[in-house]
């Protein structure tokens, strides 16, 4: 939930921000796509909506995606505390805001026996750049790793144990005529693309996690293990470079 949260809420508040949607346009596409939200801890919690408007009133330009992982806080360049709970949640959305900026970490708002929606706890983070791929670059490694993880994940003996859900996300990793858009009016065409992609990447990292190792030997399963890690590492990195190019220059 927190990844899909994270992105969604890039996606749309950056094409809030650059005027492709407006501001209730967006908060109903991250709201569909990650249930309701607030921002805040009680009791000064508000609405997204609100919280958004009151972040753009204080100057907000733009919104950062960052998707760490332990020993890799891609998309964070500080303080320590917003690392740590980033990593902990597995994403964050960094706010720009001129010389400052806000880090928002994302967590599971359940209330109840029927509500689940997110809550976003603000922390004091870095104005600094993060050091992360440019779009084409992102898009490169991503093709590499696909490559090197399909080998991995679908030789012969390595099929013992896979569900075949991973067989047909692979099949389908190419079809021009998949619906996927993670993001939202005013992306380039390019990261449209890069952003589908690494999405259903995703699902197949997540089900190859899932897959029994009996019946492989350590060399298999060493090799499949280093696929996934690197496959992984390049859908976050595919990830972050297609949410954060919404103000790239256009070519």
């Amino acid at each position: 939930m927190s990844k899909d949260a994270a992105t969604a809420l890039v996606a749309w508040g950056n094409a809030w921000l650059t005027g492709h949607v407006g501001l209730d346009e967006a908060v109903d596409a991250v709201e569909k796509s990650a249930g309701p939200q607030i921002l805040g801890g009680e009791p000064a919690e508000v609405t997204l909506r609100r919280g958004l408007g009151d972040l753009r009133v204080g100057g907000m330009a733009a919104l950062r995606l960052a998707l760490p992982a332990p020993g890799d806080p891609l998309g964070l360049s500080g303080p320590p505390g917003l690392n740590r709970a980033a990593i902990d949640a597995g994403a964050a959305v960094v706010a720009v805001l001129g010389e400052r900026a806000i880090g928002l970490v994302p967590s599971e708002d359940r209330r109840g026996s029927s509500y689940v929606g997110v809550r976003w706890t603000t922390h004091d983070a870095s104005a600094g750049a993060p050091d992360v791929p440019s779009l084409a670059d992102a898009d490169r490694q991503l093709t590499l790793a696909m490559r090197d993880a399909t080998e991995a994940l679908l030789t012969v003996d390595d099929l013992a144990g896979a569900p075949p859900e991973i067989a047909d996300a692979l099949d389908t990793l190419r079809d021009p005529d998949r619906g996927d858009h993670p993001l939202a009016p005013g992306y380039p065409p390019r990261a449209h693309r890069v952003a589908a992609l690494a999405g259903r990447l995703s699902l197949v990292v997540d089900l190859a996690r899932q897959m029994d190792d009996r019946g492989l030997s350590a060399d298999q399963m060493r090799r499949r293990g280093e696929a996934l890690r690197l496959l992984d590492g390049a859908v976050r990195r595919a990830l972050v470079a297609a949410c954060n190019s919404a103000f790239d220059p256009v070519p």
